[in-house]
């Protein structure tokens, strides 16, 4: 079938390509987005906020990493025509000694490879899981982002020493709020602090023990464990509070993506014994996971609901820069409506 794509070809210029999209083999099938989620890392291409040498390199592009769809073909019946499944970006490579999100031949959707900006597209059966709530769909769309926090907490569970009363998170962002939901499910008894600078979207962690205004922050030792989740120049402050303010043989899980260099108090990381672990990506299972917790946790379903600031209606190339405009300044996720 022939299939159009949308493609950034430059800063703010987004065109339309047309595809032959055939099924390949019992391991691939055909499926159609209908819920496309705008993450930072898109919004970073499409406004030209990337080096200008990877945007050479890159462009043209279908962008977007975050999406669901239905299933329009698959030659082995395993999947029934219409079936809904969560779309997943990552195409691992070869090398099975690390995790898929890790491996250096790995590809990404809207990082290394076109993303779901697209009318249909043949994929692995490996790149979907599928789900069955119904009235969610926009929510199902950004579980690619609510995997990264799965991820995140399950390392985080994994690799930390188990003192986990006082967690305290930097940011107040998106992925701020999807970890300190994660944390409430599985250390429903721990205390949970988080720290940022917009009233507007701290008012969203109602639910956790501490909201806090970095500026509220005493810097002493009261915490057992830290997250970052502020990316940017802004996340070198973050750590500096962070180091400051754990408890020796604290971890420190970094989640923030800075597109220049931090700096490192590591003379304080090494006298007070930290370990600085850094989680971004996530692989199939944490999908699995994600899926898990949106069909079977209502509380956690409710308060990723709360994640969506705008949905757009899109049928065509104006509608898809409306999106990006306004995921710019949204609180949170800005969902399209793939009418495309």
């Amino acid at each position: 079938m022939i299939s159009q794509q949308y493609k950034l070809v430059a800063p703010f210029r987004i065109e339309s390509f047309f595809q032959d999209v055939k099924v390949q083999g019992s391991e691939h099938i055909v499926v159609r987005p209908r819920k496309l989620s705008v993450c930072k890392a898109d919004i970073r291409y499409y406004f030209g906020l990337r080096d200008p040498e990877v945007l050479k390199k890159r462009l043209p592009m279908a962008l977007i990493h975050e999406a669901c769809g239905e299933v329009l073909h698959d030659p082995t019946g395993e999947f029934a025509t219409g079936a809904k499944v969560v779309l997943l970006p990552n195409m691992p490579g070869k090398d099975t000694f690390y995790d898929e999100n890790y491996r250096l031949d790995s590809l990404f959707r809207s990082s290394r490879a076109d993303g779901f900006l697209q009318e249909a597209l043949r994929i692995n059966k490996q790149q979907v899981v599928p789900y069955t709530r119904e009235g969610m769909d926009n929510v199902f769309a950004f579980t690619e982002l609510i995997s990264v926090g799965v991820h995140a907490v399950d390392s985080f569970l994994r690799y930390s020493h188990d003192r986990r009363d006082r967690i305290a998170v930097w940011g107040d962002g998106a992925v701020s709020y999807i970890i300190c939901c994660i944390l409430k499910n599985r250390l429903p008894d721990a205390q949970i602090t988080v720290l940022g600078i917009n009233p507007n979207k701290l008012q969203y962690f109602g639910f956790l023990d501490n909201v806090l205004n970095v500026n509220q922050l005493e810097t002493r030792p009261q915490f057992d464990h830290v997250f970052e989740c502020v990316g940017g120049a802004a996340s070198g402050k973050a750590i500096d509070q962070m180091i400051d303010t754990i408890e020796p043989q604290g971890t420190m899980m970094l989640c923030g993506v800075s597109e220049e260099p931090v700096p490192v108090n590591t003379r304080m990381v090494l006298e007070k014994g930290l370990t600085m672990i850094g989680r971004s990506r996530s692989g199939r299972r944490d999908f699995i996971e994600s899926v898990r917790l949106l069909e079977e946790d209502d509380t956690f379903a409710a308060r990723m609901r709360q994640m969506i600031s705008e949905e757009v209606d899109v049928a065509g190339t104006n509608d898809i820069s409306k999106a990006f405009e306004l995921a710019k300044n949204a609180d949170f996720k800005v969902v399209m409506n793939w009418n495309i």
